[in-house]
């Protein structure tokens, strides 16, 4: 799949930054460093290193953006660096840290409950045994209230790191499949995986919360 290249609004950042635009460099660490810190410490041992890492990182990009070509968008260029120091000092600390402790151990196992589905000798082998809660039909104001919200950030908190931020970066910052395979240097399958995974276990914890709101 082709990389997703820079945008015209990248370019013209980018040509902001080149002019040393203070404003618009504050701009781009405020929106992306919380990312950045959540990635780093992924593979680095404390939030101080974590914090180290997003300054050489952001050091590297004004050193480097003579060199940027727009063959990627912009923040999956900064990404790239991060990636790469953070793994440099992880690997400096003598902290290697497996993907399977990052990405969860549940990747290969079913992601609903076995449970769920109606056994071989059944009428219906394969089918749900109990339907997964509809919340179509509930008042919008219920579904965007600020419980259900905090309902989503806590499920999202509890995942395991990788699938954390692929949802996050995908589902609430609206980064496309491409830029966060490539930010995360992930494998395209890897990615398809993370996200489903962490999709499924949001969408069970809000079928949990709207099933005791309507049962109320």
């Amino acid at each position: 799949m082709a990389e997703q290249r820079a945008s015209r609004d990248d370019l013209a950042l980018v040509e902001r930054l080149r002019a040393g635009d203070e404003d618009a460099f504050m701009v781009l660490v405020t929106g992306l460093t919380p990312a950045m810190r959540r990635v780093a410490r992924m593979y680095v041992s404390t939030d101080a290193i974590a914090d180290e890492v997003i300054q050489e990182t952001w050091l590297g990009v004004l050193q480097g953006l003579d060199g940027f070509e727009g063959r990627a968008s912009l923040r999956t260029w900064i990404f790239r660096i991060l990636v790469n120091i953070a793994k440099t000092r992880g690997q400096r600390e003598g902290r290697s840290v497996p993907f399977a402790t990052l990405a969860g151990d549940d990747l290969d196992g079913p992601a609903f409950d076995p449970s769920s589905f109606r056994g071989a000798d059944d009428a219906l082998p394969g089918g749900w045994s109990t339907l997964p809660f509809d919340w179509r039909g509930m008042p919008e104001e219920r579904a965007e209230a600020a419980e259900t919200i905090r309902v989503v950030g806590l499920a999202i908190a509890a995942l395991p790191q990788m699938q954390a931020e692929v949802i996050r970066l995908r589902d609430v910052h609206g980064w496309s499949s491409e830029e966060v395979r490539n930010a995360l240097d992930l494998s395209e399958t890897n990615q398809r995986v993370l996200l489903h995974r962490a999709r499924t276990k949001v969408r069970r914890a809000l079928e949990d919360h709207f099933r005791s709101v309507a049962e109320a």
